[in-house]
């Protein structure tokens, strides 16, 4: 209870923290409650209105089509956000189910995972994605699946890591002893060691992986259109770029500032949780 209690007023201490976790809730309730907070429909197209500044019918102004950009920025919101945890929750079901059953069953099943993991991984995950993408063709459901099945991989083998070091500590041992069943063991002891740092990897990586989802988009491969969408916001200003830079500096801002917040946050919850770093 006290080292609780201890955790609880360092994370309340950290000012970083308090500013990162700030806009997280924020971008979240935004998320959330698109439709409450856009001013205006943000596939509505009105060429009429194309390239307009802000004004009060459109506060930060209208793309090439007319689209409100705000609206669009706030949706974008729930596409970005909504398909990072998506991801990020897919992936961690297949890595903890994977990691754990391998670094707690050793022998040739952990052999077999790593070299799987040592040829995944022998390539850039990215490059992997983007290769995936264009062999599925664009679309939400298919960024999503290329992901997954290219990123799980590192999560995968942390874990692993993870269990090795937690399989042999006496607590582990002495249930083995008293011969508690295998997936007993699991979900009482092995799991609850390693979910702390599990959330920490997952918050310190969000960030990375709503950077990869807006770089597919920008290439035309992710969310397609008429979705908002951060990347795809950013592509599609481009050829307005050099008398309307605004176009692309608001979707781009929200990227940096969303990014920076969760790998603050991640940062902080690991110095407030004494996890070391990898």
């Amino acid at each position: 209870m006290r080292q609780i209690q201890n955790m609880k007023r360092k994370l309340l201490s950290h000012k970083l923290m308090m500013i990162s976790s700030s806009i997280i809730f924020f971008m979240i309730v935004l998320a959330l409650f698109a439709s409450f907070f856009a001013p205006n429909d943000p596939n509505l197209v009105d060429i009429a209105q194309k390239l307009h500044g802000p004004s009060s019918q459109f506060p930060l102004g209208t793309d090439h089509l007319g689209r409100c950009i705000l609206s669009r920025l706030i949706f974008g919101t729930q596409t970005s956000l909504g398909t990072a945890f998506l991801v990020m929750g897919l992936m961690m079901m297949i890595s903890i189910s994977l990691g754990i059953f391998a670094g707690y069953t050793g022998g040739k099943v952990d052999y077999i995972f790593m070299r799987i993991c040592d040829i995944l991984m022998a390539f850039p995950s990215f490059l992997l994605s983007l290769a995936l993408v264009g062999i599925l063709g664009p679309g939400l459901v298919n960024l999503i699946l290329a992901m997954v099945l290219v990123q799980w991989v590192f999560y995968a083998r942390v874990i692993r890591g993870m269990v090795l070091s937690v399989k042999e500590q006496n607590f582990v041992l002495a249930a083995k002893i008293c011969g508690t069943p295998k997936l007993v063991i699991i979900i009482k002891h092995i799991l609850p060691a390693i979910i702390s740092q599990v959330v920490v990897l997952i918050f310190m990586d969000i960030g990375g992986i709503i950077l990869a989802i807006s770089s597919l988009s920008f290439l035309g491969l992710g969310i397609q259109p008429p979705e908002a969408e951060w990347g795809m916001m950013i592509n599609d200003s481009k050829p307005f770029f050099r008398n309307y830079p605004s176009l692309m500096l608001y979707p781009g801002m929200i990227i940096f500032i969303v990014v920076i917040a969760f790998n603050l946050f991640g940062e902080a919850l690991r110095d407030a949780l004494h996890i070391k770093k990898e």
